[in-house]
């Protein structure tokens, strides 16, 4: 019995693999690769990285570390007019931040030799040509997936004719766009991308690491899978889209081996390309391009603005890194694509917070609160606890004082009895501090527009918290406060979703088409009017000065916030991250 409750826990204990976890596991076991297991992530450092990234980012890295591989960061820089050197940069640190390294950093434009001699030998092996047709010709030739496509009349053009049309497209003579050159593969196959796809154009533009040594560069089809050979790379992980693109993967590396002849094992030792689902996140959208134009038409404050899914944004709105791999880690890895939800999110960053975040008084919509029969001049050092959840946070002080600055709504003059904060005759506990409570009558002050600007309320001096009279039961709820001297005055950044739909990919598309008008207007239309509220009226304790921009905070009874980047001792800017409570499940269920 004993054996058998020990097998029982073996088996309960044990964590389930994902497919790629068990399609690795079954690579080790056959003595694939040499039992080695190498992978790589290789952006396009064309924009920074977003939510989506991260994703491939903790798979690529994450089950290298797991089989005691490594993983190389490449950069497929063979796209010259998008690509910066600033991109390349970001995309370093978001992956260091994410708390991964990288074995090697390789590009793609360091195979660009060896890419075209590769292309050189294909054209004499009668694998590739030139063609002369424009783009608009070769597609229409290309056919349908039921439909074979039309042979080019170029196919069959002498190899010594290609191989010089071919130097001269590097030439930089060469109008971009009149020559291509072309895998001769099968014009009649129903993969369309084996339809002689076209494996190099002309660009004539300099590149960012070569200069202008090369004026036509390799397509991606045909980089890709050449560059993973070239590193030694195992397993290729891909998203979805690229499961049509696996077979051409695979036929270039084969050829590639039998040009080196390297043909032998082809099985054995290559590098095998999976695909894994996309992350989709409802109210998000995620194209790169698309991102571009927010930030290039203003309608965000940058790639890092709070309200952008960039890794960056949702790192100074104040998501942690381990958030955000919880997140991917309860969404996992799956042969198909889903939308997710974005409440899942901000579950797993409420989650983290919740254990990391110092605990803070900040009032962002005050009414000054004098305690009457408090001491005028009278000042008490009050101790906060950082965190509940983690007692080695420590401790920080705060003031406490006659004039206090509350919270606007915590107060009700005609208070229903179900009110359970401050109003006529009502008692509160003030957090860290002391029982208070409202006269029956005249226990506030208002202006000449009837706006409430003083509320007036007696303390009762042997229920300070921590002592024997703070036992003492009452209705009301404990409320937080900051002292009238002793706060700060800061701005503070209600973050919303940008969206207003569900789907803003779908929605795009449809106003696009109905509207007949750009991206760039149909954003217009999507963006949510309530995703940025700022406050410019708020207070906080005075020891928010002492800590560094990005630290985690939580509001106390307000949200998870952080300090913005731009915040300064000065002029205190805070971030909201997330409510304390999903707030926009509740809209949805009205």
């Amino acid at each position: 019995m004993e054996e058998n409750n020990e097998k029982n826990v073996e088996s309960v204990e044990k964590p389930s693999l994902n497919f790629i976890e068990q399609l690795v596991e079954k690579n080790l076991e056959e003595g694939k690769n040499g039992k080695r297991v190498q992978t790589r992530f290789p952006p396009e450092p064309n924009g920074y990285l977003h939510i989506g990234h991260a994703k491939a980012i903790a798979l690529d890295f994450g089950i290298a570390k797991k089989y005691n591989g490594v993983c190389n960061l490449r950069f497929d820089d063979t796209n010259p007019i998008k690509e910066d050197t600033e991109y390349m940069d970001a995309i370093k640190y978001d992956i260091e931040w994410l708390g991964f390294k990288w074995g090697n950093i390789y590009y793609a434009s360091d195979y660009f030799q060896q890419l075209w001699d590769f292309a050189v030998e294909l054209i004499k092996r009668g694998k590739a040509y030139v063609d002369e047709q424009s783009a608009e010709i070769i597609a229409e030739q290309k056919g349908t997936p039921t439909q074979p496509g039309v042979e080019s009349p170029y196919r069959n053009r002498p190899v010594e004719e290609s191989l010089a049309l071919f130097e001269k497209m590097n030439s930089g003579t060469v109008e971009p766009g009149t020559l291509v050159l072309r895998a001769k593969i099968d014009m009649a196959n129903p993969n369309m991308h084996f339809r002689d796809p076209i494996i190099y154009r002309v660009l004539n533009i300099p590149h960012i690491r070569t200069g202008n040594k090369w004026n036509a560069y390799p397509m991606y089809d045909f980089a890709h899978g050449e560059s993973d050979y070239f590193e030694g790379v195992t397993h290729s992980l891909c998203t979805l889209e690229f499961v049509v693109h696996r077979p051409l993967y695979d036929l270039f590396v084969d050829w590639l081996k039998e040009v080196r002849g390297e043909a032998d094992n082809l099985d054995d030792n290559r590098p095998r390309q999976t695909e894994f689902n996309k992350l989709n996140l409802s109210y998000t959208l995620m194209s790169k391009r698309n991102l571009l134009a927010l930030v290039k038409e203003g309608m965000v404050a940058g790639w890092d603005d709070p309200r952008m899914p960039t890794i960056c944004g949702f790192r100074r709105r104040g998501y942690s890194p381990q958030s955000i791999l919880n997140f991917i880690n309860k969404i996992g890895y799956t042969t198909y694509d889903a939308l997710n939800e974005f409440e899942l999110m901000e579950s797993s960053v409420r989650e983290d917070l919740n254990s990391r975040a110092t605990r803070v008084s900040a009032v962002l919509d005050p009414v000054k609160l004098i305690i009457t029969n408090y001491p005028e001049g009278k000042v008490e050092e009050l101790t906060a606890i950082n965190n509940p959840e983690n007692e080695a946070d420590g401790t920080h002080t705060i003031e406490f004082s006659r004039e206090l600055w509350i919270e606007r709504d915590d107060f009700m003059e005609d208070a229903p009895k179900k009110f359970f904060r401050l109003g006529p005759g009502k008692e509160v506990r003030l957090k860290n501090a002391y029982i208070i409570k409202c006269p029956d009558e005249n226990c506030c002050k208002k202006d000449e527009n009837g706006k409430i600007i003083e509320i007036y309320a007696e303390y009762d001096p042997e229920s300070k918290s921590g002592s024997v009279g703070a036992d003492r039961k009452i209705k009301g709820k404990t409320l937080h406060w900051v002292s009238c001297a002793h706060s700060l005055k800061a701005e503070v950044r209600l973050y919303d979703r940008l969206w207003k739909v569900e789907n803003p990919r779908d929605e795009m598309e449809r106003i696009k088409k109905e509207q007949n008008c750009d991206a760039v207007e149909a954003m217009r239309q999507m963006i949510n009017p309530d995703c940025l509220h700022v406050l410019t009226n708020c207070y906080v304790e005075k020891y928010l000065a002492t800590l560094k921009p990005l630290h985690y905070l939580q509001f106390i009874r307000m949200g998870y916030f952080n300090i913005d980047t731009e915040s300064t001792p000065d002029h205190l800017i805070f971030n909201r991250t997330v409510t304390l409570k999903d707030t926009w499940a509740k809209e949805l269920k009205k």
